[in-house]
């Protein structure tokens, strides 16, 4: 399945969000991302699911694709664009029930992309590349080289993850990543809509 365009995920996280997701979501659509992910993943499923089903709602108005992290149901539910998986999940299984959705999963080592790349996820995560802020302590951070290595051996869409932002996303790019993910950057920003125009800006031309 071809990725949303442009390659921009960005990733939910309410606990650093300074608006409400919902209206995050509309100022990261006006500024020009077509993909988010909803990644409340301790939300109680009836307040996620009807969370989903607002978002979805609001990225179809803005032709951007809405997935959901691990809810294949609430996927469904919704008429959301495709589930994000965390490592170890079965990209096949999801498929299943989602045969024409996106499929995503979290990797962080060579062998994980491959394996789960041939098993039929569209994109894989990998992180971290850099230090996060949203995962203090998460690591070890696998820097450019070792994105690089892996994008370079990748059978399909890499999305570079962890500690980017407008500095670091075109050195993610340039290494070799397919696009890149986001979460604290946006959630944090005062103004969402410039924080993905800004990373948006600096990826455009790679």
């Amino acid at each position: 399945m071809r990725l949303p365009a442009p390659p921009l995920l960005v990733i939910s996280d309410r606990r650093q969000a300074r608006r409400p997701l919902a209206e995050l979501a509309e100022a990261i659509f006006a500024g020009g991302c077509r993909w988010f992910s909803l990644r409340e993943k301790d939300l109680p499923a009836a307040e996620r699911r009807a969370l989903l089903s607002a978002l979805v709602t609001r990225g179809r108005c803005w032709g951007a694709t809405v997935t959901v992290h691990d809810d294949i149901d609430g996927a469904v539910m919704a008429g959301a664009g495709g589930v994000h998986l965390p490592s170890g999940a079965s990209p096949r299984a999801a498929r299943a029930r989602l045969p024409a959705g996106l499929i995503g999963v979290s990797a962080h080592s060579a062998e994980d992309v491959s394996a789960l790349l041939y098993s039929g996820a569209d994109y894989v995560t990998v992180s971290p590349v850099f230090a996060t802020a949203s995962k203090p302590g998460y690591g070890p951070a696998i820097g450019l080289d070792g994105l690089a290595q892996i994008a370079a051996r990748a059978p399909g869409a890499v999305i570079a993850l962890g500690g980017i932002n407008a500095s670091t996303a075109p050195l993610c790019t340039a290494a070799g990543a397919h696009g890149v993910a986001v979460m604290g950057e946006v959630m944090r920003a005062a103004d969402p809509r410039a924080a993905v125009q800004a990373i948006l800006a600096e990826i455009s031309g790679s």
